[in-house]
C-alpha cells in the first residue's frame, strides 16, 4: 500500500478523551476512529490487524475440530424468554430494536440461545455429537461505563465457540483442548509471557470456570499468582477455602493488573435443558445435550497488544499480526527508483512512505505505526553501497549491502 494513497492522516497529539495509552497510539496511527464513547470504527491499517488475529484464531480452532459459521446478530426474543435472558431487569445489557410491522428484536450480545436453538435442527440422535461450533460476530452490549479504548466498548468483535457434547466426559476432553489452543493463540499474537489461564467464578456452572488474563496496568481485573505463576487466581475467588483447595497459601501470592482476553467455560445443560436440545443415546433413552463455551474478543485483543507492547513512541506489533511487515522510505532519485522496485515486488506485504515529507516526518510516523521493520533506501547509503533496516520492537538497526538486496532474504 502506497501511504499517500491512505486516506487516514497521523496526528501528532492524543486525543483529550482517550486515558490508555494504547487507544491515543491507535487513534493518533489512524487504526480506528470513534464515533462515540464505547462505539469505534475499524480503518484500513486497523482492519488488517483484526483479520490478522483472526486467521491466527481460526487456523488454531480449525485444527482442533471446529466449525466456523455466521449467525445473525438481530435476536428472535423467544429462545431468551426460555432461559429467562430477554427480561431487562436479569439481564441489562440488551440494545433493542421495535419492527416496524410489530414485535421485538435485540442486538445479541452473546449466541448461547441462538446457536442451541439453531442445532436443534441438526441434533437427534449420539451419532450427530459432538460438535464444536464458532464465529466471529459482532456483539452489542448496553455497558455503563466504555472505557480503556477498545478494549471496554458497546460494539465489539468477539470470536464465540460453543460445545455440543453427550456428557462431561467428552467435554472435559475437548475443554483441555481447547485450553491448548488458546495458549498456543496468545503465544501467537505475542502476548503468551504475560498471559495466564486463571482460575474464576464457575458460577453455578461448575467449580471454577478459567479466565485468561494478561497483566497490563491498564487492566480493569487484579490477580493473584505464585511465584512460578503455575497457580493464577482471579481476585474474585480470593479466599481461604479455594486457596486450600489450589494448596497455596496467601503470602505466598503476588498481585498485579490484568485484562481479560479470553474464557472458557463449562455450562452443562444451563442453555440446551430449557432449549430443549436433546438427543437418543444407544439406548434409544433421551438426554440433553452437554455444553460449554469459549469465549475472545478479538477487539479486545487488539486493544490488549497495542497497549501491552507500546512504547514512548507509538504501537510495536508482532510480526504475526502486523498490517503490514515492512515500512518502505525512500530519500532521494536513486533511492525512489530502488524503493519502488523493491515495492512492486513486495507490495502485499509492505507500507511503502511515499509522501513529500521530510525524513523525520516519516521515521517518526513510522515509528508511530509500529510495522515491524523499518527500510530506509536513501541516496546517501546506495553511495555507501547499503540499505538501512531497523526493528520496530528491539530498535536494532543493522547497514545491509544495497547490491541484490531482497525483502525476502531479510533475516532479523
Amino acid at each position: 500500500m502506497r501511504f499517500s494513497k491512505l486516506f487516514t492522516k497521523t496526528l501528532r497529539t492524543a486525543p483529550k478523551d482517550e486515558a490508555a495509552r494504547g487507544a491515543q497510539f491507535l487513534l493518533r496511527a489512524g487504526y480506528i476512529h470513534k464515533e462515540l464513547a464505547g462505539i469505534y470504527d475499524y480503518l484500513p491499517l486497523g482492519l488488517r490487524v483484526l483479520e490478522n488475529i483472526k486467521k491466527i484464531i481460526r487456523e488454531e480452532l480449525n485444527e482442533i475440530g471446529c466449525q466456523e459459521v455466521l449467525m445473525s446478530s438481530l435476536q428472535n426474543p423467544e429462545p431468551w424468554q426460555k432461559t429467562d435472558r430477554w427480561d431487562i431487569e436479569k439481564m441489562d445489557i440488551w440494545f433493542r430494536t421495535q419492527l416496524a410491522a410489530g414485535g421485538e428484536l435485540g442486538l445479541a450480545p452473546t449466541h448461547e440461545e441462538p446457536m442451541t436453538n439453531m442445532l436443534k435442527s441438526y441434533v437427534s440422535s449420539y451419532k450427530d455429537l459432538p460438535i464444536y461450533v464458532y464465529q466471529f460476530q459482532t456483539k452489542f452490549r448496553n455497558e455503563l461505563r466504555a472505557k480503556s479504548g477498545i478494549m471496554r466498548t458497546r460494539e465489539f468483535l468477539m470470536k464465540d465457540l460453543y460445545s455440543y457434547s453427550t456428557d462431561e466426559e467428552s467435554h472435559d476432553k475437548f475443554y483441555h483442548e481447547a485450553e491448548k489452543a488458546y495458549k498456543r493463540i496468545y503465544d501467537r499474537l505475542g502476548i503468551g509471557g504475560d498471559t495466564f489461564q486463571t482460575f474464576a467464578s464457575g458460577g453455578v456452572f461448575s467449580k471454577y470456570s478459567h479466565e485468561f488474563q494478561t497483566i497490563t496496568e491498564v487492566g480493569e481485573d487484579t490477580i493473584y499468582f505464585n511465584e512460578d505463576k503455575s497457580v493464577v487466581l482471579n481476585e474474585e475467588v480470593l479466599n481461604d477455602e479455594v486457596l486450600q483447595d489450589l494448596g497455596v497459601k496467601r503470602e505466598e501470592l503476588k498481585s498485579a493488573r490484568a485484562a481479560e482476553v479470553g474464557n472458557i467455560f463449562t455450562l452443562r445443560e444451563k442453555y440446551s435443558a430449557p432449549l430443549d436440545l436433546a438427543f437418543n443415546d444407544k439406548g434409544g433413552s433421551r438426554k440433553t445435550v452437554f455444553m460449554g463455551c469459549y469465549g475472545i474478543g478479538v477487539s479486545r485483543v487488539m486493544g490488549v497488544i497495542a497497549e501491552k507492547l507500546a512504547d514512548d513512541k507509538g504501537l510495536v506489533w508482532p510480526e504475526n499480526i502486523a498490517p503490514y511487515k515492512y515500512y518502505l522510505v525512500n530519500i532521494g532519485d536513486e533511492g525512489t527508483k530502488l524503493a519502488e522496485k523493491l515495492y512492486k515486488d513486495h507490495e502485499e506485504d509492505t507500507l511503502y512512505d511515499d509522501r513529500d515529507l521530510r525524513p523525520g516526518e516519516k521515521f517518526a510516523d513510522a515509528e508511530l505505526l509500529g510495522i515491524p521493520y523499518r527500510i530506509v533506501v536513501s541516496d546517501r547509503n546506495l553511495e555507501k553501497g547499503i540499505i538501512e533496516v531497523t526493528n520496530r520492537a528491539t530498535g536494532e538497526t543493522r547497514e545491509l549491502p544495497a547490491k541484490d538486496f531482497s525483502l525476502s532474504d531479510l533475516h532479523f
